[in-house]
Parts: structure tokens; C-alpha cells; sequence
């Protein structure tokens, strides 16, 4: 059975760099599985991130070596709208994830641009509204909601683009307790839905969910023991 996510003997240097930040990382994820990794700040958990989405090395320069497959499908090979309609990521800030001056349009916009039909992409937006409960805010402007729902409206503009993978990076760290349970609540509905999620945390009350949590140290993944030393 191919698996949503294979990392093979990953390595990366960013350019101008002189040491390898990643250094030969494996990582097998199965569909429906929650995996939450670790480390300590600065250690590569976002580096890690942009290879998994395809940041690198479509958008990030740098030596990637190894390769990650989503759903058999080396992200070399996939173009970045392709990568979207497998694998969306939520952003520690949702600020970075949200421009438009509404919520439909915000929801909207990821479909438009891979040229879904107008009927199917109404649809979508009903369906991913009512997934993450914000049904009442289509016509709100996202900058006036407060940050945990922003960061719902970003899930939920992933969403549109019907992904079957989800990472979420540090995504609770800007929000209040109310909006982490949602959030989290959220996930294990997803996985109840048969999506697979990598959550990057470092806040331990959020790990809770996970089925397995690793640690990224020296440039590679671990069962976490409980220490990041």
C-alpha cells in the first residue's frame, strides 16, 4: 500500500550554509495517522516543513538530497498546484495565509486558481465552513475574527483544495486555550476522516492527540523519551 508520506534518506544545506540541517532523516507516515514532532527552536522543524510541501525545492534554493514522496509521488516531480491538491499547510500565523477581504473569497481563492468549476467551488465552500464551524463569518472580513478563528478560516482555505494530508506548523502557538481545543478538535476530526496530519509543536499540552510524537535532533527524527537533549 503506498503511503501518504516517505522521506528517504533526506538531506538539506540552505545555500551560503555550511552545514547540513537535515542529515539522511527517514519518516514514514500512514493515512489517518497523527504525527507530532519536536525539537528545539532553530533545529529545523520549519526546514523540515517546506521540504515536506514542496517550499523546498521549488521556492527555497539550497542541496536537497534524498527524496520525499507524497502519496508515491516525489515532490521533484510534482508542480506546487499539484503538491496543493495533495498536501495543504496551516502557518504558525494566519495572517500569513489570509488576503482577501472576505471569507468566501479567501476559501474561494485556492480553487479559482486551479480553475475549479464556479458550482463546485461554491460547494466547497459550504462543506469547509460547515467542517470548521464558521458558517456564520462567510461575508466577515478574516482581519476583524479573532486569532483562532483567522487560523480556522485558514484551515478551512486548505481545505478547499480537498488535500488528503494536512501539516499544521506551530498553527496553536498564536492563539488562546479556546481556539487550541478547536484546533485540536478539528484534527482528530480530519483523521476521523481519513486525512493524515504532521503537527510541528513544542508546546507538550498540544501532543496529546498525536499517535506518535518524534524528536528532531541532529538533523534527524527519533522516538521522542521525553527529552529534546
Amino acid at each position: 500500500m503506498t503511503l501518504p508520506i516517505v522521506v528517504k534518506d533526506l538531506s538539506f544545506q540552505y545555500e551560503n550554509d555550511a552545514i547540513y540541517i537535515l542529515r539522511h532523516l527517514n519518516l514514514s507516515v500512514a493515512k489517518g495517522e497523527i504525527v507530532a514532532i519536536v525539537g528545539l527552536s532553530g533545529i529545523g522543524k520549519s526546514t523540515l516543513c517546506y521540504c515536506l510541501s514542496g517550499i523546498i525545492p521549488h521556492v527555497y534554493g539550497g542541496m536537497m538530497e534524498g527524496e520525499v514522496l507524497l502519496n508515491g509521488k516525489s515532490t521533484r516531480d510534482l508542480t506546487l498546484p499539484e503538491i496543493a491538491t495533495n498536501l495543504g499547510i496551516v502557518f504558525q500565523n494566519p495572517d500569513h495565509q489570509l488576503f482577501s477581504f472576505t471569507v468566501e473569497d479567501e476559501i474561494a481563492f485556492g480553487p479559482e486558481n486551479l480553475c475549479v468549476p464556479r458550482d463546485e467551488i461554491a460547494r466547497r465552500i459550504d462543506e469547509v465552513l460547515e467542517k470548521v464551524g464558521m458558517k456564520e463569518f462567510r461575508y466577515a472580513n478574516p482581519q476583524q475574527l479573532s486569532g483562532g478563528q483567522r487560523q480556522l478560516i485558514a484551515l478551512a482555505a486548505v481545505l478547499s483544495l480537498q488535500p488528503e494530508i494536512l501539516i499544521f506548523d506551530e498553527a496553536m502557538s498564536q492563539i488562546d486555550a479556546d481556539g487550541r481545543e478547536k484546533i485540536k478538535e478539528m484534527m482528530l476530526n480530519l483523521r476521523a476522516d481519513g486525512k493524515t496530519i504532521v503537527i510541528i509543536e513544542h508546546d507538550w499540552e498540544n501532543l496529546q492527540i498525536a499517535d506518535r510524537v518524534l524528536v528532531l535532533k541532529g538533523g534527524k527524527l527519533e522516538p521522542f523519551t521525553g527529552s529534546l537533549s
